[in-house]
C-alpha cells in the first residue's frame, strides 16, 4: 500500500478538499488496482461524496476525523456536556502553531483570539498517543487560547477498522 498525502492545511480550506482529492485520483489513475480516500467528509458538505460517487471510490465514514477517533456518540456527549468545546487531535496539538496560530493570524494579531474563540469554553484533546512532549504542547495551545483543556484518551481502533473496511470492500 502506498499513501499519497494531501496538504494537511486543506482542513482549514475544506472547500478545496474535493478538488484536491479529485486531482490526486486523476494523477494516480492506472497506477493502482485500487484507490481509497482516507478523508471523512471534513467540512466538504458532500462535495467529497460526489467525487467518490463519480469515481467509484469509498472514503472514511463520518463527518470528520473526530468521529474516527472518539466516535460520534462520544462526541455528541462531549458537546452536550459543554457546547463550547474545541477539539484537538494529536496532529493538531503537534501542528497547533502552524495550523491554528499562524493560519488564523493569531501569531501576528493575538487580539483576534476573542473574535475567533469567544464562544469556546474548553479544549478537548482527543489523545491517541499522549506523551510528555504532546502534553506540554497541548498545555501551550490551551494557554494561547486562554481555555482550559481536558484530555480524553482515544484509540486508533475506529480508524483502523474504517481503513480495513475500505480496503477489503470489493472494488467498484
Amino acid at each position: 500500500m502506498d499513501v499519497y498525502p494531501l496538504p494537511p492545511l486543506l482542513h482549514n480550506r475544506p472547500e478545496q478538499i474535493a478538488a484536491a482529492v479529485d486531482a490526486a485520483v486523476e494523477e494516480l489513475a492506472g497506477r493502482y488496482d485500487r484507490v481509497a480516500i482516507a478523508y471523512a467528509d471534513c467540512g466538504t458538505y458532500g462535495a467529497l461524496d460526489e467525487v467518490c460517487a463519480r469515481r467509484g471510490l469509498q472514503r472514511l465514514p463520518g463527518l470528520h476525523c473526530y468521529d474516527l477517533y472518539a466516535g460520534p456518540e462520544r462526541l455528541r456527549e462531549l458537546f452536550e456536556e459543554q457546547p463550547g468545546t474545541y477539539l484537538l487531535t494529536d496532529f493538531l496539538v503537534r501542528s497547533f502553531e502552524r495550523s491554528v496560530l499562524q493560519e488564523l493570524g493569531l501569531d501576528r494579531h493575538p487580539e483576534l483570539r476573542d473574535a475567533y474563540f469567544a464562544h469556546y469554553t474548553r479544549i478537548v484533546w482527543l489523545a491517541s498517543n499522549p506523551d510528555e512532549d504532546l502534553r506540554r504542547r497541548a498545555d501551550t495551545a490551551a494557554k494561547a487560547l486562554c481555555l482550559p483543556i481536558v484530555m480524553v484518551d482515544v484509540l486508533h481502533d475506529r480508524l483502523e477498522s474504517a481503513l480495513s473496511n475500505i480496503l477489503s470492500a470489493p472494488a467498484t
